[in-house]
């Protein structure tokens, strides 16, 4: 395998030996495919039906999405991956495919709020238990069941960055069949593969670090061989399906990822070293950090950082001073989603999985980092007042 700047240049593209071509995929826009004959529609049909992916109606995709689609699926190592037109819808796909009533799932405490909501407001009233369980592998083997369908995680936790052991949740789960779904939007691309470290699925929002410009509403979901034929299935019944313009967009992003993401670490590192010795900054939520408490699972199953990382406040910080932090920064909009080139700040009042001090999440954007600090510094000064 090429190594990763290589591989995000080269992949999803025509590498033949034709005289002429586009360095990129074209964007095709297609809703009706049309045919030579009855027999060529069959076999193209057949082709389908059997896994291949072909261009045989708009929906279905078109060679720019299928592009892409392999792309992401060289990146995160698993067999196949499906495109959604948000993150959120691929989030829910896995969960709407495989769990039946009567089935059990397991799914982390800190997983991304939006999933949250579904295992509590959508999943139960459709006759599926829904448990959180707080901690890592301990808490996963303890809490199995013979009816357990699905084991759902976000790695690092949202918001709150704990890092579990994946292979250890597998050995866990061991020949039972649970789907072990992990969200890798934080570690795509390529900074986590959690398929070859034991999952069955990979979800991502593209939307983030991928497409990278904040422009772009995009999901994956990246299979295994054990799940994939069920998901497309299912997918393509449920009429999923995204634009080709923002395939290309996602496509694109990628090509430049590698770069943006070490310039987004070395910013961050900048930024949390400075904050690391503030006296009003108890803890750094982030794990590419030394010292951070989930540092040495990060250093075996990750190969580097981006700029996404939360900071907990001192004792006697309350809501108030936080917002007033917040409000004060002048180079961080306040925002949801992260990823793209920009820094963002966001607030939050409860966190499920954390029992310490109030949190703010930062984004650290391409911004020079001392003026990130100098805003930084200017408004923790002022919080107060």
């Amino acid at each position: 395998m090429t190594l990763p700047k290589t591989r995000n240049v080269r992949i999803g593209r025509d590498h033949s030996d034709a005289p002429r071509k586009s360095v990129n995929p074209p964007i095709i826009r297609a809703s009706t495919v049309v045919y030579d004959s009855v027999a060529t529609m069959v076999e193209t049909r057949n082709r389908d039906a059997a896994g291949e992916r072909v261009f045989r109606y708009g929906a279905r995709g078109t060679p720019t999405s299928f592009a892409f689609e392999e792309a992401i699926t060289d990146v995160e190592g698993g067999a196949g991956t499906l495109l959604f037109p948000t993150g959120l819808a691929a989030v829910a796909h896995p969960l709407l495919s495989i769990l039946r009533p009567g089935d059990h799932a397991l799914f982390a405490d800190t997983v991304y709020g939006p999933a949250r909501a579904l295992a509590t407001d959508y999943l139960p009233q459709r006759g599926i238990a829904c448990e959180f369980y707080p901690g890592g592998h301990e808490e996963v083997a303890a809490r199995l069941r013979d009816e357990t369908r699905m084991v759902y995680l976000d790695n690092p936790g949202s918001i709150v960055f704990d890092i579990q052991d994946l292979p250890a949740i597998r050995t866990a789960i061991g020949d039972r069949d649970i789907a072990l779904v992990v969200d890798n939007t934080w570690g795509c691309p390529g900074l986590y593969r959690p398929i070859p470290l034991g999952a069955d699925i990979s979800v991502v929002a593209i939307t983030k670090y991928v497409a990278g410009h904040s422009d772009v509403m995009l999901g994956s979901v990246t299979s295994n061989a054990k799940y994939l034929k069920q998901l497309r299935d299912d997918s393509d019944l449920l009429g999923q399906t995204v634009s080709p313009e923002d395939a290309y967009l996602a496509l694109r992003g990628l090509r430049t990822a590698e770069a943006r993401l070490a310039m987004h670490q070395a910013h961050t590192n900048e930024v949390v070293a400075w904050l690391h010795a503030h006296p009003k900054i108890a803890e750094l939520l982030y794990p590419p950090r030394e010292g951070d408490r989930h540092h040495a699972l990060f250093r075996r199953d990750f190969s580097g950082g981006n700029g996404l990382l939360s900071i907990a406040f001192a004792e006697g910080v309350t809501q108030e001073h936080v917002n007033r932090f917040v409000d004060g920064l002048a180079l961080f909009g306040l925002g949801a989603s992260w990823g793209g080139y920009e820094s963002l700040a966001m607030v939050y009042g409860k966190v499920p999985g954390w029992s310490g001090g109030r949190i703010t999440r930062l984004h650290i954007g391409l911004e020079d980092p001392k003026d990130l600090i100098a805003d930084l510094a200017q408004s923790l000064d002022k919080m107060d007042a």
